[in-house]
């Protein structure tokens, strides 16, 4: 069985590494690197145009992937960070094209431990993007994973059978404001609530 420590030293020699999330099982590569970034794209089968979104260790990690940082952005990571709630920001330069959608780049904190290790291990935010072939269902469990990726993966780490119902939340932001792009575990109207000031988690 592989251990945390095995899943950092493979992100660090650009390898990818299923693992578990609050949602479902995870393919985590360096977003930094060019090789990884690559690597996951061609186990995904994923066609390009789709941005893929991250999971970094704690909020200044991922607000240090945006050019900038709305001040609503700021309150929904005081509100449901960690949690699933990924938000799209403006991106910086040095965010790779692949990562990032018309809206910015996609990122959250997530509440698993091994994923928020992961992102603390290398120092920087790491893929988020489903373990699971491009077009099929998300793995909830390990063999789930394995069975749909099998050797393409270099470490697999165990975090049980994940009971989620839905995915992470996708909130985007402008200049005019926020956006809804994809309903999940958190509500639109836990979102306005939480912006009106009075958060609920």
């Amino acid at each position: 069985m592989f251990r945390l420590e095995d899943g950092i030293a493979a992100l660090q020699t650009g390898e990818l590494v299923v693992y578990p999330t609050e949602t479902f099982y995870a393919i985590g590569a360096d977003a930094f690197s060019s090789i990884a970034l690559r690597r996951l794209f061609e186990v995904k089968g994923r066609e390009p145009g789709r941005p893929v979104g991250l999971i970094a260790a704690d909020i200044a990690m991922a607000f240090s992937v945006a050019r900038e940082i709305p001040i609503d952005a700021r309150r929904l990571a005081d509100a449901f960070w960690p949690g699933p709630l990924t938000l799209v920001l403006p991106a910086r330069d040095s965010i790779a094209p692949e990562l990032a959608g018309p809206d910015g780049v996609g990122v959250r904190v997530s509440p698993n431990p091994v994923a928020r290790a992961l992102s603390a291990g290398i120092g920087r935010p790491i893929t988020a993007t489903s373990a699971n072939l491009s077009g099929e269902a998300p793995a909830s469990t390990l063999e789930e994973a394995r069975s749909g990726l099998g050797g393409k993966v270099k470490v697999y780490l165990e975090g049980g059978k994940l009971m989620a119902s839905a995915p992470s939340t996708v909130v985007a932001f402008n200049q005019t404001g926020w956006k809804m792009v994809r309903l999940g575990a958190i509500s639109e109207r836990q979102i306005a609530i939480a912006l009106a000031g009075d958060a609920l988690k």
